[in-house]
């Protein structure tokens, strides 16, 4: 019991660590109310495509049986201001009440929000739920690898077998916040699923990222990506650099699979803002730098997997302060979401988080295509602030 670790944000820790997976966000709940008499407390996941919040029953909570749960359209609400803006809400009813929704961000990702409603409220209020939220964000990344609750509290459309090999493959965070950069990327599938997918993985010094577009629909299509970003995973893994990761991922693809997957590889180097980059078949980055949007045209290689002798290239970037840099799979482009003027879009969005421009693209993209996507739509931005060591290194290439 809460009584028995103590009401301050250790004996929520602890006594998180104590209940089981499940239990994890009672135990936050249980903590508010005794605390600070808190009632009608609830943790509200954002799903998957960003435009509900689902609210998590409590433990044994009758009439919220597993696969009923309660869903609050986010476009316009309470709750959708205070996951932009990364502030807890606060508003009072007559009787001198005070209802508080506080964001659950773990790293820059938007888990979703904790409501509850206090009877009175101070600073000292404030920064403790603030606290408690922030800890709830930890507890739920961390108890989410032990059952499917938090993996079903984020679903609001029937799963299809390629949709779920699909969204096994991303990472399981869609943004990470670090002192040289923020990233953030989404993706809509198509109807049938067209074997999109994104990764990243930070190493000491060094930021890898990828954006790869698997050929074809439905389980063929999220067969051959399951095989081409553990492909990937797996050279990077082992310590080699983005060349030998594109060789490894051609060499898994000619030798189990029938099919091609076009892909863009990164690695960013953290100490001096160079970037290197691969580009296999995959539609070029856009770079904003200050108020100009433009492709950087880069010599495209052939895709992995082509049936033919093939020769991959590192190419260089340099990364300024300030530079936002957007991935995007042909889905963003092609067909109805040729529509879409992206350059405008990312020029618009400059002022705005990478997860707000990842939502912005993508929902117009989503609305040009009325709701029904020929082709997966998958985007990737990254900013990037500063290198470690602040000066530009050099290297031995050309620098976009």
């Amino acid at each position: 019991m809460i009584g028995d670790e103590g009401l301050g944000l250790d004996g929520v820790l602890r006594a998180a660590e104590k209940a089981a997976p499940v239990e994890s966000v009672d135990v936050v709940a249980r903590n508010l109310e005794k605390r600070f008499s808190a009632n009608e407390v609830s943790f509200l996941f954002v799903d998957m495509l960003g435009r509900e919040a689902v609210r998590l029953p409590r433990a044994g909570a009758a009439g919220q049986a597993r696969g009923e749960p309660e869903r609050v359209e986010l476009a316009g609400s309470i709750y959708d201001r205070v996951l932009r803006s990364q502030r807890l809400h606060q508003e009072d009813d007559e009787e001198g009440n005070c209802r508080m929704v506080v964001p659950v961000t773990n790293r820059g990702d938007c888990l979703g929000v904790l409501d509850l409603v206090v009877p009175h409220t101070d600073d000292a209020v404030h920064e403790a739920v603030e606290q408690a939220a922030h800890a709830l964000a930890y507890i739920v990344v961390t108890d989410r690898r032990f059952t499917d609750l938090y993996h079903w509290g984020r679903r609001t459309t029937t799963m299809s077998l390629a949709a779920e090999i699909q969204h096994q493959l991303l990472p399981s965070a869609a943004c990470c916040e670090a002192a040289q950069f923020t990233l953030a990327a989404g993706l809509i599938p198509a109807d049938d699923i067209g074997g999109d997918t994104y990764d990243y993985a930070l190493d000491q010094n060094t930021l890898h990222l990828s954006i790869t577009d698997a050929m074809g629909h439905d389980t063929d299509s999220a067969l051959l990506a399951t095989l081409t970003v553990n492909a990937l995973r797996g050279a990077r893994r082992a310590g080699h650099g983005i060349l030998d990761q594109a060789y490894a991922a051609h060499r898994a693809i000619r030798s189990h699979a029938l099919g091609m997957t076009t892909g863009q590889l990164l690695r960013v180097d953290l100490d001096t803002g160079v970037c290197e980059l691969v580009n296999a078949g995959h539609p070029w980055p856009l770079r904003l730098r200050g108020t100009r949007v433009e492709e950087l045209s880069l010599k495209i290689n052939l895709p992995l997997g082509a049936p033919a002798a093939v020769t991959y290239e590192v190419q260089y970037l340099r990364l300024e302060p300030g530079d936002r840099l957007v991935l995007i799979t042909d889905g963003m482009r092609e067909r109805d979401a040729a529509a879409v003027d992206l350059e405008a879009l990312i020029r618009d969005t400059r002022e705005e988080h990478p997860r707000e421009v990842v939502r912005a693209l993508t929902a117009a993209v989503h609305a040009a295509c009325r709701g029904t996507l020929a082709d997966d739509a998958t985007t990737l931005v990254l900013d990037w602030h500063d290198s470690i060591s602040g000066p530009r290194g050099t290297c031995g290439g050309p620098h976009p």
